[in-house]
């Protein structure tokens, strides 16, 4: 038995988010559908991180055992070949399995130390036609210098309550947030968010309230505030899920996956 891992990359706006689902349109119904098909025998996968309808990913992590013996570069390419143009495995490696009941084994979930998140903002009074479902839009002017003021209270193990969904599943609402960036690039704005974990729409929320902040609804320091309250209903609507790019999962060392580097800065250089 080997425990193979592939790196996938996907893009969200034509599926129903990642998780299986009865209609089957969703990435894990793809993926498995195609891994399937090529090793001609069931295949189940698990992910790093569970994304939701129109959430895209530059590299999510996937796991799965199969006894069936091909090339890396055969998992790859093969697999691609019956996947839809808006999914593609990047890369495959094996890694040492022990047995089932192991703990550890690597797991795509379990395993992980730190998720990023990506979330592109497009910021101009016209929306664009070629950004559709590739990014947010904000028609109002939003303040650069207002929103960074406002990241500092993100940072640091907090009870993020106030950013999570009423669907959210997670065991706890204390999570450690590890760096926030904002940047600009034209009238594009670049959040990025890392964390140990993330809660259900968290990302998407913070983002939310972090608009509120630069177009001057609300002050920097509101932000605090909000999170000291945990009331969810005091907060900024849950943001449109169009620029949210899961963007890198962080492992130990030691499994040596064949991940992408990386980036001191994600460029997003779309047509305008």
């Amino acid at each position: 038995m080997k425990r193979l891992v592939l790196g996938v990359q996907y893009d969200g706006s034509y599926w129903q988010g990642w998780q299986t689902q009865p209609s089957g349109k969703t990435v894990q119904d793809q993926l498995e559908k195609a891994l399937s098909a090529f090793a001609q025998t069931a295949i189940v996968t698990a992910c790093a991180g569970r994304t939701d309808a129109g959430v895209h990913a530059l590299e999510q992590v996937v796991h799965f055992d199969t006894e069936l013996d091909r090339s890396m570069y055969s998992w790859v390419n093969g697999v691609n070949a019956f996947l839809p143009d808006s999914i593609s495995v990047q890369w495959a490696t094996e890694i040492p399995f022990v047995d089932p009941d192991a703990h550890d084994n690597f797991h795509a979930r379990f395993s992980a130390y730190a998720r990023t998140y990506h979330y592109v903002l497009y910021n101009n009074p016209v929306r664009s036609a070629l950004l559709s479902q590739r990014a947010g839009w904000v028609f109002r002017s939003l303040d650069l210098g207002r929103m960074q003021t406002a990241l500092p209270y993100l940072i640091g193990e907090h009870d993020f309550t106030v950013f999570r969904a009423a669907a959210c599943q997670a065991k706890s609402p204390i999570k450690h947030m590890y760096d926030v960036q904002i940047k600009r690039q034209g009238s594009m704005f670049i959040f990025s968010l890392r964390a140990n974990a993330f809660l259900h729409h968290m990302v998407r929320n913070i983002v939310g309230a972090l608009i509120f902040v630069g177009t001057g609804k609300r002050d920097p320091r509101w932000i605090e505030e909000l999170i000291a309250s945990r009331d969810r209903s005091l907060s900024a609507p849950t943001f449109m899920p169009d620029g949210l790019y899961l963007a890198r999962i962080d492992y130990d060392q030691k499994w040596n996956l064949p991940q992408r580097k990386i980036q001191a800065d994600f460029h997003f250089s779309p047509f305008v």
